[in-house]
């Protein structure tokens, strides 16, 4: 079993709140969500199961949808897992890295091995 697939390596070592730099010392912002991968899921939908459904699930838990990217990337996130990274301020964004992106983890800080042109912004 790799690595990834058992859950470890570096994104099993980040957490809501830490710092997010990309490959070129960039700050993107802070995580907001991390999501481990589980290599044997086929679908989105088969993450889902048990989770809120419908306009009233998506409401409770918005969350319940993530990632907010299109099906085939999405899936491959919830298969390899994904950090969800958020930059306030005047110009807004929120991107996803896939945990092979993440390439340390120290202190508070998440370096990425990319630049942030290469990150799935959300849609």
């Amino acid at each position: 079993m790799t690595q990834e697939a058992a859950g470890s390596g570096s994104i099993a070592q980040v957490q809501e709140g830490m710092r997010v730099y990309d490959s070129a010392g960039a700050d993107l912002g802070e995580v907001v969500e991390v999501k481990l991968g589980d290599p044997l899921a086929v679908t989105e939908e088969g993450q889902l199961i048990g989770e809120p459904r419908g306009l009233l699930g998506v409401v409770l838990d918005p969350a319940a949808n993530e990632p907010h990217v299109p099906g085939e990337l999405a899936q491959g996130l919830l298969r390899e897992g994904y950090i969800k990274i958020h930059h306030g301020g005047l110009r807004r964004h929120t991107w996803y890295a896939p945990a092979r992106a993440v390439s340390a983890v120290d202190g508070d800080t998440v370096r990425l091995s990319v630049a942030k042109d290469r990150l799935l912004p959300e849609q």
